[in-house]
C-alpha cells in the first residue's frame, strides 16, 4: 500500500448512496449511478491527506466478499439509508461483524445518516441509538447528518477523518 495514503472502505447495504457520497467527494457534483457490482476506487485528497477510497457493492450477494478489502483499512464509511427502518438491524449486524474482524482492529469508524433531505427519515441521534455506537470502546467512531445529493454533512464527515489521522 502506497506511503502517505490512507485507505477508506465505504460499506453499507445497496442503495444506501455509497457511490453517490464517493463521487460528491472526487467531484462535487451528483453522478448518475446503478448498482456496485465489485468496487469503485478513487483518491481524494482533503487538506494535501490522500485518502484512497474505496466503494465496495452491497448487495446481500456481495457482503461476504467485503472481508477481501480490510486489510490495511484505516477508515471504514459505514453509509445508512436513514429511510430504510426496515433494514437497520442489517446495517448493525454488518457493522459488529466487521468491528470484530481482526484487520479492521485499527480503523476508525465515520457512518454518514445519509438521505436527511428526505421526509420521516431517522435523525443521526435515532440511528446511533439503534446502532448502540455509545457500546463501541475499542474504535474511535462519529455519526454525521449527510445529504449525498447536496453534498450537505460530507465535509464534516471528511474533517473528522482528517483530525483522526496520526492520532493514535
Amino acid at each position: 500500500f502506497e506511503p502517505g495514503k490512507h485507505k477508506v472502505i465505504i460499506v453499507g447495504l445497496d442503495n444506501a448512496g455509497k457511490t453517490t457520497i464517493l463521487y460528491q467527494f472526487l467531484m462535487n457534483e451528483v453522478v448518475h449511478t446503478s448498482p456496485t457490482i465489485g468496487s469503485n476506487v478513487e483518491e481524494i485528497v482533503v487538506k494535501n491527506t490522500h485518502f484512497l477510497m474505496w466503494d465496495i457493492g452491497g448487495q446481500e450477494s456481495l457482503r461476504s466478499s467485503w472481508n477481501t478489502y480490510y486489510s490495511n483499512t484505516e477508515f471504514i464509511i459505514l453509509v445508512v439509508d436513514s429511510i430504510d427502518r426496515e433494514r437497520l438491524a442489517i446495517t448493525k449486524e454488518e457493522l459488529y461483524r466487521m468491528l470484530a474482524h481482526e484487520d479492521l482492529r485499527k480503523a476508525a469508524v465515520l457512518i454518514f445518516a445519509n438521505k436527511q433531505d428526505m421526509k420521516g427519515c431517522m435523525t443521526a441521534a435515532e440511528i446511533s441509538k439503534y446502532l448502540t455506537l455509545s457500546s463501541i470502546k475499542d474504535h474511535p467512531w462519529h455519526i454525521q447528518s449527510c445529504c449525498a445529493l447536496t453534498g450537505e454533512g460530507l465535509c464534516q464527515g471528511l474533517e473528522w477523518m482528517t483530525s483522526r489521522i496520526g492520532v493514535r
